[in-house]
């Protein structure tokens, strides 16, 4: 009976399966719908340069566009990271990213602890895009707002730091 029960708690791991594939669907779905969306960019880019299209606000739209891609990329590479952690972790190895010579060592995951590293240096990423977004849209008529905002990154970054820095002495 608990030899039965063991294999059946062995494998119920692979239900971790279904955060890998929503993951990889996550995944493909920004990175294909932030694509599109600089496609649409640069077609607004070429009716105006070329076909006398007038967009008085074009710079701060292209800018704001921009940085909601750069953003939305990174929270892909989160997703992708995810996937491949979660499945090395309690799947199996990938044994074709160990024997690649060019395989980014980045997408290796040996454990939770790397796993945790690696996603929040991207989400740390993204909160810096995140806060420049921001400030595109910030009226200045209160700095302590920014200001404000300024801080909650910083205290962030400054968790991450220690984060690091805590794993590197162990």
């Amino acid at each position: 009976m608990g030899n039965l029960f063991e294999k059946w708690l062995w494998r119920s791991r692979y239900i971790v399966l279904l955060a890998v594939f929503s993951s990889l669907a996550g995944m493909i779905l920004l990175f294909v719908l932030s694509a599109m969306d600089m496609v649409q960019l640069v077609k607004m880019f070429i009716d105006i340069t070329f076909f006398g299209a007038v967009d008085h606000d074009f710079h701060v739209t292209a800018v704001s566009h921009i940085i909601t891609a750069v953003d939305d990329f990174l929270l892909a590479i989160v997703l992708l990271i995810f996937a491949l952690g979660m499945y090395e972790l309690f799947i199996s190895d990938i044994k074709i990213a160990r024997e690649e010579e060019n395989a980014s060592k980045v997408l290796m995951i040996t454990s939770l602890d790397d796993l945790k590293d690696r996603l929040g240096k991207v989400i740390l990423m993204i909160l810096i895009v995140a806060f420049f977004k921001n400030v595109l849209h910030v009226q200045f008529d209160d700095p302590l707002n920014i200001l404000y905002m300024g801080a909650g990154i910083l205290c962030v970054a400054l968790a991450s730091y220690f984060s690091h820095q805590s794993g590197t002495h162990k």
